[in-house]
């Protein structure tokens, strides 16, 4: 193995840098297994979670993909984030709160605010601002990161959603997702109309394959996912309202299963089509379309929620309205509105 400058600079809050180059003998590895071999500071996972969090570089390009097959004479460069605190502060931020007793409460978030500390976002979190609200009473399973979280919604979902404040809640909460009785509605704004109009998207959720900060509906070592959907209303051919219940939770499920089908969320970054670049509509007026080029957010709102008290055994269900950045525009396709199942 080449010899590797092993700079400790982390004082002040600099990164701890390692750098060296990729000797013969490692040419043909996977990136991480030959950092793990060059740098025996870190274990081959937390090697996987730096290069999959942008700390690596080679030849001054960041690399992502920890499957890498390195190349001898190519400079590798980590630079590993300092330390932080384990556990998040409380941080006194506005809270719009549903529904709160001694055991849960119900929150309806707003798009983007981010749920929990992430490399990225490491405060003003929702688990910063519940600190702040409820003090000492927030459940301590979800860990030190995310306390009293038993779900999430993206940053930039907005919506309803559930917090244990006691362990048992948190206990009865898990349980309930683990079964898939506890029920959770989405409205979402697709670009196309879904043929056929409601089914079910039955396909396994995983890291994409190449770009690793993406999921992907994946042939191998992906999760069970499944997505039932509805179409509420279709504007022309070129949108539609639908509406999403989720049998399993994965990560970016509703948002990676109607790429899927070829009908990828408006303003939704990531996955098909970016808001800057949507597919071309002949058929919607320019102001409607300036509407959908300049929302900031994926058109995906958490509209119910249902669960069975963990502690009380009471039934309960929330609703929440669209937000307004949204509501404006279903109110802007009205006129090309060509479908109502209810009609």
């Amino acid at each position: 193995m080449g010899q590797g400058n092993d700079a400790p600079t982390g004082q002040g809050g600099a990164p701890t840098v390692f750098e060296a180059a990729i000797p013969e003998d490692g040419a043909g590895l996977r990136l991480d297994r030959w950092l793990a071999g060059a740098h025996g500071g870190h274990s081959r996972e937390r090697l996987k979670a730096l290069i999959l969090g942008g700390a690596v570089t080679l030849d001054d390009a960041v690399a992502t993909d920890p499957s890498l097959r390195v190349r001898a004479g190519q400079r590798v460069r980590l630079a590993e984030p300092p330390p932080v605190d384990a556990a998040p502060r409380p941080q006194d931020m506005p809270l719009t709160v549903v529904f709160e007793d001694a055991h849960v409460i119900v929150i309806d978030k707003p798009a983007g605010l981010v749920v929990h500390p992430a490399p990225g976002a490491m405060d003003h979190t929702l688990v910063n601002a519940l600190l702040a609200h409820c003090g000492d009473s927030l459940s301590g399973i979800g860990g030190v990161r995310r306390p009293g979280i038993v779900h999430r919604l993206d940053k930039d979902t907005s919506g309803l959603m559930v917090v244990a404040k006691s362990d048992s809640a948190h206990q009865g909460l898990a349980a309930q997702f683990g079964d898939r009785t506890l029920h959770r509605v989405y409205h979402a704004l697709v670009w196309g109309v879904p043929a056929p109009a409601a089914g079910e998207i039955d396909a396994p959720v995983g890291r994409h394959p190449t770009q690793r900060t993406r999921m992907a509906v994946v042939a191998r070592g992906g999760k069970a996912a499944l997505t039932r959907y509805r179409t509420l209303r279709a504007y022309g051919t070129a949108l539609a309202r639908v509406e999403c219940r989720l049998a399993t939770g994965r990560t970016h499920q509703i948002r990676v299963h109607m790429d899927h089908i070829g009908h990828p969320l408006v303003g939704d970054q990531t996955y098909g089509r970016s808001p800057r670049r949507p597919p071309r509509r002949p058929d919607l007026p320019p102001e409607i379309m300036t509407r959908l080029i300049g929302l900031q957010r994926q058109a995906l709102h958490a509209v119910a929620l249902g669960f069975v008290h963990p502690v009380t055994g009471e039934p309960m269900r929330f609703e929440s309205r669209m937000p307004l950045e949204i509501e404006e525009i279903f109110t802007s396709l009205e006129t090309l509105r060509t479908f109502h199942p209810d009609s």
